[in-house]
Protein backbone atom coordinates (compact mmCIF):
# COMPACT_ATOMS: atom_id res chain seq x y z
CA UNK A 1 0.00 0.00 0.00
CA UNK A 2 1.29 3.05 -1.06
CA UNK A 3 2.21 6.21 1.35
CA UNK A 4 0.03 9.26 1.49
CA UNK A 5 1.63 11.97 -0.15
CA UNK A 6 3.68 14.83 1.42
CA UNK A 7 1.95 18.16 1.39
CA UNK A 8 3.73 20.28 -0.69
CA UNK A 9 4.91 23.52 1.31
CA UNK A 10 3.99 26.86 0.00
CA UNK A 11 5.99 29.60 -0.71
CA UNK A 12 5.75 32.76 0.96
CA UNK A 13 3.70 34.51 -1.32
CA UNK A 14 1.41 31.76 -2.25
CA UNK A 15 0.97 31.57 1.76
CA UNK A 16 0.33 35.23 2.48
CA UNK A 17 -2.51 35.28 -0.77
CA UNK A 18 -3.95 32.13 1.02
CA UNK A 19 -4.76 33.82 4.04
CA UNK A 20 -5.56 36.98 2.24
CA UNK A 21 -8.13 35.06 0.17
CA UNK A 22 -9.34 33.47 3.50
CA UNK A 23 -10.18 36.75 5.06
CA UNK A 24 -11.45 38.32 1.64
CA UNK A 25 -14.08 35.04 1.40
CA UNK A 26 -14.78 35.20 4.75
CA UNK A 27 -15.89 39.05 4.68
CA UNK A 28 -17.66 38.54 1.53
CA UNK A 29 -20.05 36.08 2.46
CA UNK A 30 -21.39 37.87 5.65
CA UNK A 31 -24.05 39.71 5.13
CA UNK A 32 -23.67 41.99 7.69
CA UNK A 33 -20.85 43.40 5.91
CA UNK A 34 -22.28 43.83 2.44
CA UNK A 35 -25.53 45.55 3.74
CA UNK A 36 -23.56 47.58 5.98
CA UNK A 37 -21.28 48.30 2.73
CA UNK A 38 -24.22 49.34 0.87
CA UNK A 39 -26.22 51.31 3.55
CA UNK A 40 -22.86 53.46 3.85
CA UNK A 41 -22.37 53.59 -0.01
CA UNK A 42 -26.22 54.78 -0.16
CA UNK A 43 -25.54 57.27 2.71
CA UNK A 44 -22.73 58.91 1.07
CA UNK A 45 -24.76 59.24 -2.53
CA UNK A 46 -27.70 60.85 -0.75
CA UNK A 47 -25.46 63.58 1.27
CA UNK A 48 -24.00 64.31 -1.78
CA UNK A 49 -27.47 64.65 -4.00
CA UNK A 50 -28.81 66.56 -0.95
CA UNK A 51 -26.21 69.34 -0.98
CA UNK A 52 -26.20 69.49 -4.54
CA UNK A 53 -29.77 70.19 -4.53
CA UNK A 54 -30.04 71.93 -1.33
CA UNK A 55 -27.72 74.50 -3.05
CA UNK A 56 -29.33 74.42 -6.72
CA UNK A 57 -32.46 75.54 -4.93
CA UNK A 58 -31.58 77.41 -1.59
CA UNK A 59 -35.44 77.46 0.32
CA UNK A 60 -36.29 81.07 -0.01
CA UNK A 61 -38.42 83.02 3.34
CA UNK A 62 -41.59 84.88 2.28
CA UNK A 63 -41.71 88.00 2.21
CA UNK A 64 -44.35 91.50 1.53
CA UNK A 65 -42.71 94.84 0.43
CA UNK A 66 -44.58 97.46 -1.28
CA UNK A 67 -42.88 99.01 -4.54
CA UNK A 68 -39.99 101.09 -3.12
CA UNK A 69 -38.75 98.45 -1.05
CA UNK A 70 -39.36 94.94 -3.30
CA UNK A 71 -37.03 95.03 -6.08
CA UNK A 72 -34.47 95.55 -3.54
CA UNK A 73 -35.61 92.52 -1.62
CA UNK A 74 -35.32 91.07 -4.87
CA UNK A 75 -31.91 91.65 -6.01
CA UNK A 76 -30.72 90.47 -2.62
CA UNK A 77 -31.93 86.75 -3.11
CA UNK A 78 -33.48 84.36 -1.01
CA UNK A 79 -36.71 86.12 -0.12
CA UNK A 80 -39.67 85.41 -2.24
CA UNK A 81 -41.48 89.02 -2.17
CA UNK A 82 -45.03 89.69 -2.78
CA UNK A 83 -45.43 93.36 -3.85
CA UNK A 84 -48.39 95.32 -1.72
CA UNK A 85 -50.25 98.81 -2.16
CA UNK A 86 -49.49 99.56 1.55
CA UNK A 87 -49.72 98.32 5.60
CA UNK A 88 -53.19 97.77 5.57
CA UNK A 89 -52.68 94.82 2.75
CA UNK A 90 -49.44 94.03 4.07
CA UNK A 91 -51.04 93.81 7.96
CA UNK A 92 -53.46 91.04 6.36
CA UNK A 93 -50.59 89.13 4.61
CA UNK A 94 -48.52 88.69 7.71
CA UNK A 95 -51.50 87.97 10.13
CA UNK A 96 -52.91 85.56 7.67
CA UNK A 97 -49.55 83.56 7.65
CA UNK A 98 -48.84 83.88 4.05
CA UNK A 99 -45.48 85.93 4.59
CA UNK A 100 -42.76 85.76 7.16
CA UNK A 101 -42.61 89.62 7.54
CA UNK A 102 -43.45 92.76 5.34
CA UNK A 103 -40.77 95.79 4.70
CA UNK A 104 -42.83 98.90 4.10
CA UNK A 105 -42.08 102.74 3.59
CA UNK A 106 -42.63 104.39 6.63
CA UNK A 107 -41.52 108.22 6.65
CA UNK A 108 -41.40 108.45 10.24
CA UNK A 109 -38.97 105.65 10.51
CA UNK A 110 -34.97 106.92 11.11
CA UNK A 111 -34.06 104.67 8.32
CA UNK A 112 -37.27 104.95 6.36
CA UNK A 113 -38.78 101.30 6.33
CA UNK A 114 -40.73 99.18 8.99
CA UNK A 115 -40.54 95.74 9.28
CA UNK A 116 -43.82 94.26 10.41
CA UNK A 117 -43.66 90.67 11.52
CA UNK A 118 -46.49 88.40 13.84
CA UNK A 119 -43.87 87.76 16.47
CA UNK A 120 -40.83 87.60 15.92
CA UNK A 121 -38.86 89.42 12.59
CA UNK A 122 -36.77 87.13 10.89
CA UNK A 123 -32.98 88.03 11.51
CA UNK A 124 -32.26 87.27 8.43
CA UNK A 125 -34.30 90.40 7.01
CA UNK A 126 -33.02 92.43 9.92
CA UNK A 127 -29.55 91.68 9.03
CA UNK A 128 -30.11 92.19 4.87
CA UNK A 129 -31.71 95.46 5.66
CA UNK A 130 -29.01 96.90 8.58
CA UNK A 131 -26.25 99.17 7.03
CA UNK A 132 -22.34 97.67 7.45
CA UNK A 133 -19.32 99.61 6.74
CA UNK A 134 -17.60 98.45 3.51
CA UNK A 135 -14.76 95.64 3.83
CA UNK A 136 -11.78 95.48 2.68
CA UNK A 137 -8.94 92.55 3.30
CA UNK A 138 -5.51 93.14 3.12
CA UNK A 139 -5.08 88.99 3.03
CA UNK A 140 -8.10 87.37 2.60
CA UNK A 141 -8.05 83.58 4.17
CA UNK A 142 -9.85 81.31 1.06
CA UNK A 143 -9.01 78.25 3.10
CA UNK A 144 -11.50 79.61 5.93
CA UNK A 145 -15.00 78.79 6.24
CA UNK A 146 -17.55 75.71 6.21
CA UNK A 147 -16.13 73.94 3.64
CA UNK A 148 -12.80 73.63 5.01
CA UNK A 149 -14.09 71.75 7.77
CA UNK A 150 -17.09 69.59 6.00
CA UNK A 151 -13.69 68.66 3.92
CA UNK A 152 -12.17 67.98 6.99
CA UNK A 153 -15.07 65.75 8.63
CA UNK A 154 -15.58 63.97 5.28
CA UNK A 155 -11.65 62.54 5.19
CA UNK A 156 -11.42 61.76 8.49
CA UNK A 157 -14.61 60.23 9.28
CA UNK A 158 -14.10 57.67 6.23
CA UNK A 159 -10.37 57.38 7.59
CA UNK A 160 -11.62 56.06 10.91
CA UNK A 161 -14.59 54.31 9.88
CA UNK A 162 -12.56 52.30 7.59
CA UNK A 163 -9.96 51.60 9.93
CA UNK A 164 -12.87 50.49 12.87
CA UNK A 165 -14.57 48.73 10.49
CA UNK A 166 -11.52 46.01 9.11
CA UNK A 167 -8.84 47.33 11.92
CA UNK A 168 -10.79 45.86 14.53
CA UNK A 169 -11.77 42.76 13.08
CA UNK A 170 -8.32 41.74 12.21
CA UNK A 171 -7.54 41.71 16.31
CA UNK A 172 -10.68 39.70 17.59
CA UNK A 173 -9.82 37.04 14.66
CA UNK A 174 -6.36 36.69 16.29
CA UNK A 175 -7.87 36.35 19.47
CA UNK A 176 -10.71 33.76 18.13
CA UNK A 177 -8.08 31.73 16.76
CA UNK A 178 -5.61 31.63 19.98
CA UNK A 179 -9.04 30.53 22.16
CA UNK A 180 -9.86 27.70 19.60
CA UNK A 181 -6.78 26.66 18.99
CA UNK A 182 -6.72 26.95 15.59
CA UNK A 183 -3.77 28.82 15.69
CA UNK A 184 -1.52 26.25 16.09
CA UNK A 185 -3.03 24.30 13.50
CA UNK A 186 -2.21 26.78 11.31
CA UNK A 187 1.80 27.69 12.47
CA UNK A 188 2.07 24.44 11.24
CA UNK A 189 1.68 25.12 7.94
CA UNK A 190 3.16 28.78 7.39
CA UNK A 191 5.15 31.04 9.61
CA UNK A 192 3.69 34.12 12.20
CA UNK A 193 4.88 36.55 9.94
CA UNK A 194 3.27 34.95 6.90
CA UNK A 195 -0.31 35.06 8.42
CA UNK A 196 0.12 38.26 9.90
CA UNK A 197 1.08 39.70 6.15
CA UNK A 198 -1.76 37.54 4.81
CA UNK A 199 -4.66 39.24 7.23
CA UNK A 200 -3.24 42.95 6.67
CA UNK A 201 -3.05 42.37 3.37
CA UNK A 202 -6.40 40.58 2.50
CA UNK A 203 -7.85 43.28 5.12
CA UNK A 204 -5.91 46.16 2.99
CA UNK A 205 -7.76 45.29 0.18
CA UNK A 206 -11.09 45.40 1.08
CA UNK A 207 -10.69 48.46 2.96
CA UNK A 208 -9.06 50.48 -0.36
CA UNK A 209 -12.48 48.71 -2.45
CA UNK A 210 -14.44 50.10 -0.44
CA UNK A 211 -12.56 53.78 -0.37
CA UNK A 212 -12.89 53.47 -4.13
CA UNK A 213 -16.29 52.52 -4.19
CA UNK A 214 -17.31 55.96 -2.07
CA UNK A 215 -14.78 57.61 -4.30
CA UNK A 216 -17.15 56.03 -7.12
CA UNK A 217 -20.36 56.89 -5.60
CA UNK A 218 -19.38 60.63 -4.58
CA UNK A 219 -18.41 61.40 -8.10
CA UNK A 220 -21.00 60.20 -10.00
CA UNK A 221 -23.41 62.03 -7.24
CA UNK A 222 -21.52 65.05 -7.99
CA UNK A 223 -21.60 64.71 -11.87
CA UNK A 224 -25.73 63.76 -11.62
CA UNK A 225 -25.64 67.46 -9.02
CA UNK A 226 -24.16 69.52 -11.29
CA UNK A 227 -21.24 69.95 -9.14
CA UNK A 228 -18.01 69.77 -11.06
CA UNK A 229 -16.21 72.74 -9.75
CA UNK A 230 -16.05 70.65 -6.39
CA UNK A 231 -15.26 67.65 -8.69
CA UNK A 232 -12.07 69.41 -10.08
CA UNK A 233 -10.71 70.57 -7.32
CA UNK A 234 -10.89 67.38 -5.51
CA UNK A 235 -9.53 65.41 -8.04
CA UNK A 236 -5.81 65.92 -6.57
CA UNK A 237 -6.20 65.71 -2.98
CA UNK A 238 -8.73 62.80 -3.10
CA UNK A 239 -5.78 60.79 -4.69
CA UNK A 240 -3.19 61.50 -2.49
CA UNK A 241 -5.59 60.85 0.32
CA UNK A 242 -6.03 57.05 -0.80
CA UNK A 243 -2.16 57.04 -1.69
CA UNK A 244 -1.80 57.81 2.55
CA UNK A 245 -5.25 55.64 3.85
CA UNK A 246 -2.96 52.77 1.90
CA UNK A 247 -0.13 53.71 3.90
CA UNK A 248 -1.79 54.38 7.06
CA UNK A 249 -4.41 51.47 7.35
CA UNK A 250 -0.87 49.09 6.55
CA UNK A 251 0.31 50.56 9.79
CA UNK A 252 -2.79 50.41 11.87
CA UNK A 253 -3.63 46.93 10.72
CA UNK A 254 0.01 45.08 11.96
CA UNK A 255 -1.00 47.03 14.99
CA UNK A 256 -4.22 45.73 15.57
CA UNK A 257 -3.14 42.07 14.72
CA UNK A 258 -0.54 42.89 17.21
CA UNK A 259 -2.78 44.04 20.16
CA UNK A 260 -5.25 41.13 18.99
CA UNK A 261 -1.72 38.69 19.62
CA UNK A 262 -1.06 39.34 23.01
CA UNK A 263 -4.43 38.42 24.63
CA UNK A 264 -6.64 35.00 24.80
CA UNK A 265 -10.21 35.65 25.29
CA UNK A 266 -12.72 38.28 24.00
CA UNK A 267 -13.49 40.28 26.60
CA UNK A 268 -9.55 41.09 27.00
CA UNK A 269 -9.28 42.17 23.63
CA UNK A 270 -10.12 45.74 24.17
CA UNK A 271 -7.84 46.85 27.18
CA UNK A 272 -4.79 46.11 23.74
CA UNK A 273 -6.72 47.21 21.39
CA UNK A 274 -7.32 50.73 23.17
CA UNK A 275 -4.17 52.81 22.57
CA UNK A 276 -4.51 51.62 18.67
CA UNK A 277 -7.92 52.81 18.86
CA UNK A 278 -6.81 56.55 20.11
CA UNK A 279 -4.47 56.73 16.99
CA UNK A 280 -7.23 55.66 14.57
CA UNK A 281 -9.81 58.42 15.99
CA UNK A 282 -7.22 61.29 16.60
CA UNK A 283 -6.81 62.48 12.63
CA UNK A 284 -10.78 62.96 12.80
CA UNK A 285 -11.21 65.05 16.32
CA UNK A 286 -7.37 67.09 15.56
CA UNK A 287 -8.83 68.06 12.48
CA UNK A 288 -12.57 69.79 13.48
CA UNK A 289 -10.91 71.57 16.61
CA UNK A 290 -7.75 72.73 14.64
CA UNK A 291 -8.54 72.70 11.10
CA UNK A 292 -7.85 76.75 10.69
CA UNK A 293 -4.73 76.83 12.31
CA UNK A 294 -2.24 76.54 9.78
CA UNK A 295 0.44 75.69 12.21
CA UNK A 296 -0.97 72.43 13.83
CA UNK A 297 -2.47 71.40 10.37
CA UNK A 298 1.42 71.66 8.65
CA UNK A 299 2.22 69.33 11.87
CA UNK A 300 -0.40 67.04 11.51
CA UNK A 301 -0.13 66.71 7.51
CA UNK A 302 3.69 64.83 8.39
CA UNK A 303 2.64 62.77 11.53
CA UNK A 304 1.94 59.24 10.00
CA UNK A 305 -1.09 59.09 11.42
CA UNK A 306 -3.09 62.16 11.06
CA UNK A 307 -0.97 62.47 7.22
CA UNK A 308 -3.87 61.16 5.27
CA UNK A 309 -6.14 63.59 6.63
CA UNK A 310 -4.08 66.71 6.92
CA UNK A 311 -1.74 66.65 3.88
CA UNK A 312 -5.22 66.45 1.39
CA UNK A 313 -6.82 68.83 3.16
CA UNK A 314 -3.43 71.34 2.77
CA UNK A 315 -3.42 70.34 -1.14
CA UNK A 316 -7.14 71.43 -1.42
CA UNK A 317 -6.69 74.68 -0.23
CA UNK A 318 -3.19 75.00 -2.15
CA UNK A 319 -1.03 75.80 1.42
CA UNK A 320 1.32 72.92 0.78
CA UNK A 321 4.23 73.20 -1.75
CA UNK A 322 4.62 70.42 -4.30
CA UNK A 323 7.18 68.26 -2.19
CA UNK A 324 5.90 68.00 0.89
CA UNK A 325 3.18 65.08 0.49
CA UNK A 326 6.09 63.47 -0.78
CA UNK A 327 8.07 64.12 2.24
CA UNK A 328 5.15 62.81 4.22
CA UNK A 329 4.48 60.13 2.06
CA UNK A 330 8.20 59.17 2.72
CA UNK A 331 7.94 59.65 6.45
CA UNK A 332 5.08 57.41 6.35
CA UNK A 333 6.70 54.58 4.40
CA UNK A 334 9.62 54.77 7.24
CA UNK A 335 7.35 54.16 9.85
CA UNK A 336 5.42 52.22 8.37
CA UNK A 337 7.98 49.57 7.77
CA UNK A 338 8.95 50.08 11.74
CA UNK A 339 5.70 49.24 13.13
CA UNK A 340 5.28 46.68 11.06
CA UNK A 341 8.86 45.20 12.01
CA UNK A 342 7.58 45.95 15.55
CA UNK A 343 4.07 44.53 14.93
CA UNK A 344 5.33 41.08 13.63
CA UNK A 345 7.89 40.82 16.46
CA UNK A 346 4.94 41.12 18.71
CA UNK A 347 2.71 39.42 16.36
CA UNK A 348 5.68 36.21 16.33
CA UNK A 349 6.00 36.27 20.44
CA UNK A 350 2.63 36.33 21.38
CA UNK A 351 0.80 34.22 19.52
CA UNK A 352 1.21 30.81 21.07
CA UNK A 353 1.53 32.27 24.58
CA UNK A 354 -2.79 31.14 26.30
CA UNK A 355 -3.79 32.48 29.67
CA UNK A 356 -3.23 36.04 31.01
CA UNK A 357 -2.31 38.88 28.92
CA UNK A 358 0.94 39.27 27.73
CA UNK A 359 2.79 42.88 28.60
CA UNK A 360 4.13 44.70 25.76
CA UNK A 361 8.06 44.48 27.25
CA UNK A 362 7.35 40.30 27.04
CA UNK A 363 6.40 40.35 23.81
CA UNK A 364 9.25 42.63 22.92
CA UNK A 365 11.63 40.07 23.87
CA UNK A 366 10.00 36.84 23.42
Amino acid sequence: MNASPVPTAVSTGQGVWLVAERELSTKLRSKAYLISTAILLLIALGGVIWAGISSANPSSTPIAATAATASALEDMGGYDVTEVEGRDEATALVESGEVDAAVIDDPSSATGLVIIADKEAPQSLLMALSASPEVELLNPDSASGPFRYILGIAFGLVFMMAAMMFGTPIATSVVEEKQTRVIEILLSSIPARVLLAGKVLGNTILAISQILLLVAVGTVGLIVTGQTEILAGLGGPVIWFAVFFLFGFILLAAMFAAAGSMVSRQEDVGATMTPVMYLTMIPYFLVIFFGDNPVVMTVLSYVPFSAPVGMPIRLFFNEAEWWEPLASLAIMLVACVVVILLGAKIYENSLLKMGARVKFREALRG
